[in-house]
């Protein structure tokens, strides 16, 4: 059923240094020529230790300020900032972090030398986590919307998605169009494309931090509905899942993911040459196939 559902909703679917010259030039010009013979190596000597500490201080410098994979592999760790959503970051029975983002990203620290650590984000608040160096990167199912382009610089496209709406099963043959979705009270994760959807056709909302709280919401009649990404449904809603009383109905639109640096970040460009060499050699499929999410990953 919920490789049926993920195929379905499929379709759906980046001076010059005048070195204290001046005073040592005062002395020749007043002292005995043996004084100028004395003084000149020293002048010399003077003239080039500036140079040579100024250079070695320029490369200490560049490697953090001009490159962010030079800046994560310094440090040794490249720090992804995720929400819990099953099926891309979400933690396994011994808490271990996981899912088709969470491995693709190990796999992709690996490529750098660097161990990945994953940090749990208020979503509302990515940008400004990037931003601060709190984290190195947003890797979550994030959708590529303008603002995200804007502000981030972000990889390729990697995975199809859709915001589709979620409602108790007994219910669902109500809300069929979006014309029947007014009268409802919805929860949806703050920040995400779900609140950018409900907000734009003027409906009723709550905002909650993660979708997986979205879920909990309408499963504890605090909310008549919520608006999560079609992944996560075919992972979490319906027969065989934790959430088997609820359903999809209404489809809002057709998305995509992708992964978000620091603007100007050269990680972006490293991390679309991994998803090309990890697509060729099946790795990237065989990742998905775990997960249950290959008919949504774009080709890359």
């Amino acid at each position: 059923m919920k490789k049926l559902i993920a195929l379905t909703l499929a379709g759906v679917m980046t001076a010059a240094m005048v070195t204290g010259c001046g005073s040592s030039s005062e002395t020749a010009a007043e002292a005995p020529a043996e004084t100028e013979e004395t003084e000149a190596p020293a002048e010399t000597e003077e003239t080039e230790a500036p140079a040579e500490t100024e250079e070695g201080a320029e490369d200490a410098q560049e490697p953090s300020g001009d490159s962010d994979v030079a800046y994560v592999q310094e440090k040794g760790t490249l720090v992804v900032g995720i929400t819990d959503f099953e099926p891309m970051d979400y933690k396994d029975e011994s808490g271990e972090w996981i899912g088709f983002d969470a491995d693709m990203a190990k796999a992709f620290g690996e490529s750098l030398g660097v161990k990945v650590e994953f940090v749990e984000i208020d979503w509302d608040n990515k940008i400004l986590e990037l931003d601060g160096k709190t984290i190195d990167c947003v890797w979550n199912g994030m959708t590529l919307t303008d603002e995200v382009k804007s502000a981030m610089e972000c990889s390729n496209a990697y995975c199809n998605n859709a915001q589709i709406v979620i409602v108790p099963a007994d219910k669902a043959d109500q809300y069929q169009d979006t014309d029947s979705l007014s009268e409802l009270s919805f929860a949806v994760e703050a920040g995400s494309a779900g609140e950018e959807q409900v907000s734009a056709l003027g409906l009723n909302f709550t905002p909650v931090k993660a979708q997986s709280d979205a879920l909990m919401e309408v499963a504890a009649g605090t909310s008549d509905a919520a608006v999560i990404d079609s992944l996560m449904a075919a992972a979490m809603v319906g027969e065989g899942t934790g959430y088997a009383d609820l359903t999809y109905t209404v489809g809002l639109n057709s998305e995509e993911y992708g992964v978000g640096f620091r603007k100007g970040s050269d990680l972006a460009s490293a991390l679309n040459e991994f998803f090309a060499s990890s697509y060729a050699d099946g790795s990237m499929l065989e990742c998905a196939e775990t997960y249950g999410v290959q008919a949504a990953v774009i080709e890359q």
